[in-house]
């Protein structure tokens, strides 16, 4: 469970293993090492949901700016 994180996984896949990763972390039971090695994949996850979060904002904020312009064009 250790390593990078696959900058393929779609925010859904990242939001859906991240969520499985805080599960079983409150659920406890796990070793020191495994709960080090879950902690690190979900910092890596929540990377790859923050990148997912603030591309979709950018997006979002040029199509609004793009709207303005054409609404001022008008």
């Amino acid at each position: 469970m250790t390593g990078k994180v696959d900058e393929a996984l779609s925010y859904e896949q990242a939001r859906d293993e991240l969520v499985e990763v805080v599960r079983r972390l409150e659920a406890g039971g796990t070793t020191l090492e495994e709960s080090l090695a879950l902690w690190e994949r979900g910092e890596e996850l929540a990377k790859v949901c923050r990148r997912w979060l603030e591309g979709a904002r950018a997006r979002l904020d040029a199509a609004l700016a793009e709207e303005a312009e054409d609404e001022d064009a008008e």
